[in-house]
């Protein structure tokens, strides 16, 4: 029975917290000093066995903070920043951390928290591990596009592959100042310590998703979702079973088209990009397969390319290929998250 119902705002140097016992209707208040899983663990002895319901917004650090609730059996509710932000509405209010913990509690009291799901511990770290290798690849990507910018600046003919064999080689004998030389042997450095860095990384995910059963539902089902792909997509979207609809999900993913329209005025639509952003390259790269003249899409694709330009085809396709994941995922359940042994 719940018998105390806390909201909690979280920050690095400290964490506020406001409750109200529900039989007594008292509201109390208590800051966490330091914001640490030691002050955090201190600070919840007192509510052990207590019937603590409890609020705190989905920010960095939410983590550790839930496994100590959970550890003393509270039940948690990970609140949607932006929309609990939004439920205070446009009225100019003071914006202090109690203001935000009350907010929070209040939400909960009534009914109203916005909720974000709380991800099994090992969806957790697969999608530590997915983000970390796209940040990698991101920023590999970076330094080769910096070592174009190098060459194009000194007046030298573009190249595809700048990481090759024999463009290393042609790069090599280039005549160039010592600074330009020593941008693009930072950069050539920096682009082999990656590779170094995601080599074991690709491997080890290639391994996931030949084990774990939603991601082989993917990579049998889906043309063009590979190992990693796969494994991306799952990590990213986790228990579909949240989610009411398909387009729900691509909401959820930022491939939805946001319109802004009053009376005769309809602004031209764009992409939210409010979701995750390794999804949308896993989704992007799966559709970019949809060239292909073995792919099931192909048609559709190149209806969409002649009428819309192949880019945005491969965005449109992207979405219908997140609405199939959805139901591949929703179909197997509790097996779509099941952890690889």
């Amino acid at each position: 029975m719940v018998s105390i119902v806390m909201g909690l705002d979280q920050h690095r140097a400290q964490i506020s917290a406001e409750w109200i016992d529900t039989i007594t209707a008292e509201v109390s208040r208590a800051r966490i000093v330091p914001a640490d899983r030691a002050g955090v663990r201190k600070f919840l002895a007192r509510f052990r066995g207590e019937g603590l319901e409890v609020a705190l917004e989905a920010t960095t650090g939410w983590r550790f903070v839930v496994e100590e609730l959970e550890r003393i059996d509270a039940e948690v509710h990970l609140a949607e920043p932006a929309e609990a932000a939004a439920l205070k509405g446009k009225k100019k209010r003071a914006k202090t951390d109690w203001a935000d913990a009350r907010h929070l509690r209040e939400l909960l009291l009534i009914g109203r928290l916005p909720e974000s799901w709380i991800p099994p511990v090992h969806i957790l770290d697969l999608r530590a591990r997915v983000r970390t290798r796209h940040l990698l690849s991101h920023q590999r990507t970076e330094w080769q596009q910096r070592m174009h910018s190098v060459l194009y600046h000194h007046g030298f003919p573009q190249r595809r592959n700048l990481l090759s064999l024999d463009s290393r080689q042609w790069i090599a004998g280039l005549r160039l100042p010592a600074a330009a030389r020593e941008q693009l042997d930072i950069a050539l450095g920096i682009v082999d310590a990656l590779d170094i860095r995601l080599v074991p990384f690709d491997s080890e995910l290639h391994a996931i998703a030949r084990k774990q059963p939603g991601c082989r539902a993917l990579i049998e089902q889906i043309y063009g979702v590979g190992a990693l792909t796969a494994v991306t997509i799952l990590a990213e979207l986790g228990d579909v079973r949240r989610f009411q609809n398909s387009r729900d999900v691509v909401r959820y993913g930022g491939l939805d088209i946001t319109v802004y329209q009053s009376d005769d005025h309809r602004a031209p639509g764009h992409l939210s990009r409010q979701g995750p952003p390794a999804l949308r390259w896993a989704l992007y790269e799966a559709a970019q397969r949809a060239r292909f003249p073995a792919s099931p899409d192909r048609a559709y694709y190149q209806r969409l390319a002649a009428r819309i330009g192949g880019n945005r085809a491969c965005l449109a396709l992207s979405r219908k290929l997140l609405k199939r994941s959805y139901h591949i995922l929703k179909d197997l359940g509790d097996q779509a998250l099941a952890p690889v042994a």
